[in-house]
């Protein structure tokens, strides 16, 4: 277990890009795997092209804009230690990343799984509903993370400290995403003017 350890962390260092996008794609498919074993319970109706979906998405929409991102936070030099803190949890996360990043993250992964599912046309609808309630959820869980990733993680484990929690954090993602998806579906089939209270009601 300890030469498996010191082999990853290798990689990290010496193909950063490589290394995190496929610990991203293992992830994502982690997640949705747990969403739909043990918390939608399917057993052997397992949709195998859901759980191929959401790997795809952590290794090619979400590794590497993630990579780039810690890569510019870690190469940001300061005077002290806690300087370097709070400017790295409170500015990037606080300000940029959850009052901007997060926002676009948001929009970036439903619309993203209307793309790789080829209902482009949920899109919008899907947004709509899950907006609001991911965004808050997001800060709950991300906030504190990220303090705890920047004041105690070395930094060429910080992507992968980010997609442990992760984990969790896809699970969730995979059941709203599916969850989001048959809220849209059902109000594709309802008169116009039930639509809206359809959309609005999906996040309750």
């Amino acid at each position: 277990m300890t030469s498996l350890l010191r082999a990853y962390n290798s990689a990290l260092i010496r193909r950063p890009l490589v290394t995190q996008c496929a610990t991203a794609a293992v992830l994502f498919g982690a997640g949705d795997l747990i969403a739909q074993q043990f918390v939608e319970k399917k057993g052997s109706n397992h949709d195998i092209a859901r759980t191929t979906r959401m790997t795809v998405y952590g290794a090619f929409f979400f590794g590497p804009p993630m990579t780039w991102w810690y890569s510019t936070l870690n190469r940001i030099s300061f005077s002290s230690p806690a300087r370097a803190l709070v400017y790295r949890v409170y500015l990037p996360s606080s300000l940029t990343r959850d009052v901007l990043i997060v926002q676009i993250a948001v929009v970036y992964f439903y619309g993203s799984m209307c793309l790789l599912e080829g209902k482009i046309d949920e899109a919008i609808p899907r947004i709509q509903a899950a907006y609001v309630p991911t965004l808050l959820r997001n800060w709950a869980v991300y906030l504190p993370t990220q303090a705890l990733n920047f004041a105690f993680v070395p930094p060429h484990l910080r992507l992968v400290t980010m997609c442990g929690v992760s984990l969790f954090w896809n699970t969730y993602l995979s059941v709203d995403n599916a969850r989001q998806q048959k809220q849209v579906a059902s109000a594709g089939d309802l008169p116009s003017d039930l639509k809206t209270a359809a959309y609005d009601t999906s996040s309750l």
